[in-house]
């Protein structure tokens, strides 16, 4: 089942169970998949955006919300910092299992062998393998910095 599938069949469970505040998280994904569907016609003639660009959406989503709640957190809201963690816990829930640190390192490393790459200037090219390989399985801003370690050592 694809992610939309998963996420419409999310909508109508919540409206069933009257989950007012996860019903509330699940339109808010629509949404923006809507919007990036929009703007993917308008731009390429396309029918919309795929699973890639979902979990995209899904992961720019959930950092914005962290982001947010440490801010609320900052400025004393503890109400809706918690708020936030839930809308996260919510969203989560359609992202693949994120990669721990030794799986991540591990998948560094094999993109380097696969793809030959010997410089910093091959950076992007190992950058791309991953994201191909491991989109929305590891956090690509604490990636590019392991991966350029690993090529500047070299």
């Amino acid at each position: 089942m694809d992610l939309r599938t998963r996420i419409n069949e999310a909508v109508k469970q919540a409206m069933k169970d009257r989950a007012t505040a996860r019903l509330s998280t699940l339109r808010l994904i629509n949404a923006a998949i809507k919007d990036q569907d929009i703007a993917a016609r308008t731009r390429d003639g396309d029918a919309g955006v795929g699973d890639a660009e979902v979990l995209a959406i899904l992961g720019k989503m959930t950092k914005q919300r962290q982001e947010s709640a440490r801010a609320y957190e900052e400025g004393g809201r503890l109400d809706l910092a918690e708020r936030e963690r839930e809308e996260v816990e919510i969203i989560a829930e359609f992202l693949p299992r994120q990669l721990s640190e030794k799986e991540t390192e591990t998948a560094v490393r094999e993109a380097i062998e696969r793809t030959g790459a010997d410089s910093i200037r091959d950076m992007g090219k190992v950058m791309a393998d991953l994201k191909a390989r491991h989109g929305g399985q590891m956090d690509f801003g604490k990636v590019g910095p392991m991966v350029k370690i690993r090529l500047c050592g070299k």
